[in-house]
């Protein structure tokens, strides 16, 4: 009788980026720097969209829907990348990564 494997996954753990901390606080505040503004940039162009009535056409819609997707899809992993360069136990739940898979395909998709 053939015996199946019965293990179950409960969390995943990142090897990381690398192993010295000055380079992963390098890298905690590029990201970080990076990811501000990408936020601030896209919703400012959704929301100069939306407040602007001579923007109110096909093309800037679309622009509107371009910078909210780039915006959710940015939202999804890049916060967590960033809080696990600066934890010394880098791991995600097997939840947590289905729902971060989910989210982006779904955001890519668009």
């Amino acid at each position: 009788m053939e015996e199946a494997n019965q293990s179950v996954v409960h969390e995943f753990i990142f090897q990381g980026l690398c192993n010295s901390k000055e380079l992963q606080i390098f890298l905690f505040l590029s990201f970080s720097i990076l990811y501000l503004m990408t936020v601030v940039g896209n919703l400012f162009v959704v929301l100069l969209i939306i407040t602007d009535p001579h923007l109110h056409s096909p093309m800037y819609f679309l622009l509107a829907n371009l910078s909210f997707v780039d915006f959710c899809l940015s939202s999804v992993t890049t916060p967590k990348l960033t809080t696990d360069l600066l934890k010394e136990k880098k791991t995600i739940s097997f939840g947590g990564c289905m729902s971060q898979i989910l989210c982006v395909h779904f955001f890519w998709r668009r």
